[in-house]
């Protein structure tokens, strides 16, 4: 097996043997808890420019299916992990998590010791890193460069619109860097969906006709795609609108509230939830590394509407005039449980309801 290391900015290295595709990258390293859904977690958009680190100690085992892709390719820069099944036994495997990476052309490493690489993440918080082949030397300076924001969710959304399902419910979903299963969600509930580049003006938004819109999920820091504030604020104060983890931070900061980088972020499939009106507690899949200040929301205007019961972060907020709800979490849970699937009915119940018609239009109705 060849040799491969995964050096860290603050001076750690990692010493691990190559799967997938043997090149070098640098990426922010992170990681997810998850016992299942690796494959979910690489290909989700959200994870672009990242290595991630899968803490579970054996992955790999049920192999890999196309049908659970959550885009069309590995998403994630690289990915670092424990023991890998390149025997796996399930009925849907077409191929190993090897010959995926390799196939994707992604690197990773494999027998690394991964619960002391979490540890030092948590440590240090937000950690960058690289996985190289040669073996590291003391003196040597590696670089550690990695795409921003506006690069990232250009490379993982959609250049053109894409139409998808058929139903009495037509919902545009903003890109910038969709979970498929967010759009089968949708489908599920007869509706109609239109995806469509984050460029997208007002005007050939409004020329769809949709019944409501989502603001989807993405990699990277929210306050960098700034220049989709405005088009984000006039589409939520007129037609019904839901965000979706990266799409709640950027309807949060559309309307004035602010955001920070979370000291090593949520990912995984049992993050406990609090509905702050009901009083019930759900669990959740979550993947950010940015959330919403409190201090920061207009409450005027929104009212916190969930609340992560760990560490009391923002986790949701509903608008109290209008049709705006946004959550930090994903309601479509792949991979994860399903408890939060209700704020999908939810919304497009309210999509129905207001009939193509223009929020304003449909209140002074």
């Amino acid at each position: 097996m060849t040799k491969g290391y995964l050096v860290l900015e603050t001076g750690e290295t990692f010493t691990g043997d190559w799967i997938g595709y043997e090149s070098e990258v640098a990426g922010e390293v992170v990681f997810n808890t998850s016992m299942t859904g690796y494959q979910e977690m690489l290909t989700d958009p959200s994870y672009a420019g990242q290595i991630l680190t899968l803490s579970y100690p054996i992955i790999g085992n049920y192999g890999i299916s196309s049908y659970n892709h959550e885009s069309n390719t590995v998403q994630a820069a690289a990915v670092i992990l424990n023991d890998v099944c390149d025997e796996p036994s399930h009925f849907e495997s077409e191929m190993t998590l090897s010959q995926n990476l390799k196939a994707a052309a992604i690197p990773g490493l494999k027998h690394v010791d991964t619960r002391s690489l979490v540890s030092t993440i948590r440590k240090y918080q937000t950690v960058k890193g690289r996985i190289v082949l040669e073996k590291v030397f003391p003196d040597y300076i590696h670089k550690f460069n990695i795409p921003n924001s506006r690069t990232l969710v250009e490379q993982v959304s959609v250049k053109r619109p894409v139409v998808m399902g058929r139903g009495n419910c037509h919902i545009v979903l903003i890109d910038f860097g969709y979970k498929k299963s967010i759009v089968e969600a949708l489908i599920h509930e007869h509706c109609k969906v239109t995806i469509v580049p984050n460029s997208t003006s007002y005007n050939e938004i409004e020329e769809l006709y949709p019944d409501g819109v989502i603001i989807s999920n993405g990699p990277g820091d929210p306050k960098d795609l700034h220049a989709h504030f405005p088009l984000i604020k006039h589409l939520s104060e007129n037609y019904p609108t839901l965000g979706i983890c990266l799409g709640h931070q950027l309807i949060a900061l559309a309307f004035g509230g602010r955001t920070e980088k979370m000291p090593f972020g949520h990912r995984g499939a049992n993050h406990p939830v609090k509905n702050l009106v009901t009083g019930k507690v759900n669990m959740t899949s979550q993947n950010h590394g940015y959330v919403v200040l409190a201090d920061g929301i207009n409450s005027e205007d929104f009212q916190l509407l969930f609340k992560n019961v760990n560490d009391g972060s923002v986790e949701g907020m509903k608008h109290k005039k209008l049709p705006i709800t946004s959550v930090q979490f994903h309601p479509e849970a792949h991979p994860g449980p399903s408890d939060t699937e209700y704020i999908f009915t939810d919304f497009i119940e309210t999509a129905r309801l207001s009939g193509g018609k223009q929020v304003w239009e449909s209140v002074q109705l």
